[in-house]
């Protein structure tokens, strides 16, 4: 209080002057505030999925995106703005086709997932074996499978949080590797999605453990309730595929950064950001446009009110899709630099409902402030601290650097997540301009805080 008294009486106002070195909560309230009416959120959304469209990794549309993005980002006005470049390994799509033969012919939606190999040139047709798990296709004998094409079926839950995500994710994960060494010709999963529409949900899977590529595709969930109800019938199922995708090489892909340079550049620094490419079956709006354009947004409410006291690095993030390589690379080049703590948006636009931390104990006094500067937008703090973390963050977050979480609503978000449906008419503008607000607040409070928030033991 003294502190700012003093400074009321030298003539300093918000906007002349810096924050002081823990920002103000008046400060704090009306940068959040004003950032309900942003703009610049949906501008960088909209203008990326529509000049740009799809960014699959390793692609030309991925190198035109950040080239894009560095002249957007100069342009904002932020600071060593820069690509830092790395290869990954490329993959076409190719086409993919399906059709029951028998004993009730039809046609089935499908996509390829990621690294899928390719049929013979004239296709394949086996018959179907049908599993409801992962876990009964683990347990399958080879016999029963070996020539045949596996099909997996679940059911995914929508829930705020995405908590089904990462066990019924493991069916794309790991189940055409399981498939394959049990010598299936091919597998079909339903798509990892809780929608209803005849749109595949794609995604990534490697194959592990030596397992000879097959040609792996998601049936759109109609298409997989539909072949289901086929196979209860009790009748024999046969199959006839036609899938081109292939292996093409290396690839350029990079991360694009930029910074708003804090009063003191000795101390950790502040990351944000989100990933810049995308699957290629949508435009990457909700899949993660919004989440590089939500963090520029409010990184640049924080450079134009005052200079920070740390440091903001705004990282977007290239080829996360197919395996983390921009969190792998950031990690491999700034692994050495002192971070205060990390954040990333990767999980649609809708409201931000839920703060998270995985700061130490003694730093946990800290987080009240910025808890407190949340609240008026609906959020709350929840969660244990620790579980805090994110997709490309995931990887510096490896050696122990602490991370904030702001968790939008996922409810909606496995409807639209990989599939043609993740388009900007999906992206709601009012909730958006919450998530923007909810960064600025964040930030205000946390990148002026003068508190360490580590250590914290290095993730596994």
């Amino acid at each position: 209080m003294k502190t700012i008294m003093l400074l009321a009486l030298a003539g300093y106002t918000a906007l002349s002057a810096p924050l002081c070195a823990q920002a103000r909560p008046a400060e704090t309230e009306r940068l959040r505030d004003a950032a309900l009416s942003d703009s610049l959120a949906w501008d960088i959304t909209e203008a990326l999925t529509t000049e740009i469209g799809p960014r699959k990794a390793g692609s030309e549309a991925e190198a035109r995106a950040r080239d894009w993005a560095v002249a957007k980002l100069k342009a904002l006005g932020f600071a060593n703005v820069r690509i830092e470049m790395f290869d990954v390994p490329y993959w076409e799509r190719g086409e993919a086709s399906a059709e029951i033969t028998a004993p009730y012919p039809q046609s089935l939606t499908l996509t390829a997932l990621g690294n899928s190999a390719a049929t013979p040139a004239k296709g394949l047709k086996a018959e179907l074996i049908g599993f409801d798990s992962l876990a009964a296709l683990e347990a399958a004998d080879p016999a029963a499978i070996r020539g045949k094409i596996v099909f997996v079926t679940h059911r995914m839950a929508a829930t705020q949080d995405g908590s089904h995500y990462g066990p019924v994710g493991q069916i794309r994960r790991i189940g055409p590797s399981i498939a394959s060494q049990k010598g299936a010709v091919a597998i079909l999963i339903r798509s990892i999605g809780t929608d209803a529409h005849r749109t595949p949900h794609t995604g990534s899977q490697d194959w592990k453990d030596g397992a000879n590529p097959i040609p792996a595709l998601a049936l759109a969930n109609p298409d997989a309730d539909q072949l289901e109800r086929v196979l209860k019938r009790g009748q024999p199922v046969t199959i006839a595929l036609r899938v081109t995708a292939k292996q093409a090489g290396k690839r350029p892909s990079g991360n694009v950064i930029a910074e708003v340079p804090g009063r003191d550049p000795t101390l950790p620094i502040v990351v944000v950001g989100g990933h810049l490419d995308s699957w290629d079956l949508g435009t990457g709006a909700i899949d993660d446009a919004t989440g590089v354009a939500i963090t520029t947004a409010a990184a640049k409410r924080i450079m134009d009110a005052a200079q920070p006291l740390r440091t903001i690095r705004v990282v977007w993030f290239g080829s996360e899709e197919i395996g983390l390589f921009g969190g792998a690379d950031y990690r491999e080049r700034h692994g050495q630099e002192k971070h205060h703590f990390l954040a990333e948006s990767d999980f649609g636009a809708d409201k931000v409902w839920r703060f998270q931390t995985s700061v130490s104990d003694a730093a946990l006094p800290a987080m009240k402030p910025i808890a407190a500067a949340l609240a008026p937008l609906g959020i709350v703090q929840g969660g244990k601290n620790g579980d805090a973390s994110g997709s490309d963050i995931s990887e510096i977050q490896k050696l122990g650097v602490p991370v904030l979480a702001l968790s939008q609503d996922g409810t909606r978000y496995f409807d639209l997540h990989h599939t043609p449906d993740d388009t900007l008419d999906k992206v709601d503008p009012v909730q958006l301009r919450q998530n923007v607000a909810a960064w600025t607040a964040m930030l205000s409070v946390a990148a002026n805080d003068p508190t360490d928030y580590g250590p914290v033991p290095p993730r596994k």
